[in-house]
């Protein structure tokens, strides 16, 4: 299946330099490594969170889990510096709440603050790769960007906040 316009523009929009790279249906980040044969923390996971109220996404390599009080360290420290309330937890979306909400499938989330309107967290892990992949809303494509490149456009909040699976 094609990914949508809308994230195409983006990406146009923004002049980043990608590939979309079209592979056999998978349903993880670790599954897409596998298929793609590259190393599993080149390929994001996008994983959207609630916290107190709010909405996030934290991207980590596919072959790390996350570590919700790490991340809950970093969120309170932004938060913080910016005269913010400290959340007191983090927890995974709703199914129901990513359908409505969130452009393409369901673990599938293309990790971009201008598409998304929410803040975006990478995992520090991610940074030592010169190329990632990255998820385009569908199951059986991604998308293939520079790190530095990303980093740039995106300007996300980094930190580390992974564990072993």
């Amino acid at each position: 299946m094609a990914i949508s316009k809308k994230i195409i523009k983006y990406l146009d929009d923004n002049k980043y330099r990608y590939e979309v790279i079209q592979h056999r249906t998978t349903y993880t980040a670790w599954d897409t490594a596998q298929t793609e044969k590259v190393k599993p923390q080149e390929v994001a996971k996008s994983l959207v969170l609630k916290t107190d109220k709010d909405y996030i996404v934290a991207v980590v390599p596919s072959n790390k889990n996350l570590d919700k009080k790490k991340l809950l360290k970093i969120i309170n420290t932004k938060r913080k510096k910016e005269d913010n309330k400290s959340v007191k937890k983090v927890e995974f979306a709703k199914e129901t709440w990513m359908k409505k909400n969130i452009d393409g499938k369901v673990g599938a989330t293309p990790p971009f603050a201008g598409i998304l309107k929410t803040d975006i967290y990478v995992d520090k892990s991610l940074l030592n790769s010169s190329k990632i992949y990255l998820g385009s809303g569908e199951y059986d494509a991604s998308i293939r960007v520079s790190t530095k490149e990303y980093l740039k456009k995106e300007n996300p909040i980094t930190g580390s906040f992974n564990m072993k699976k």
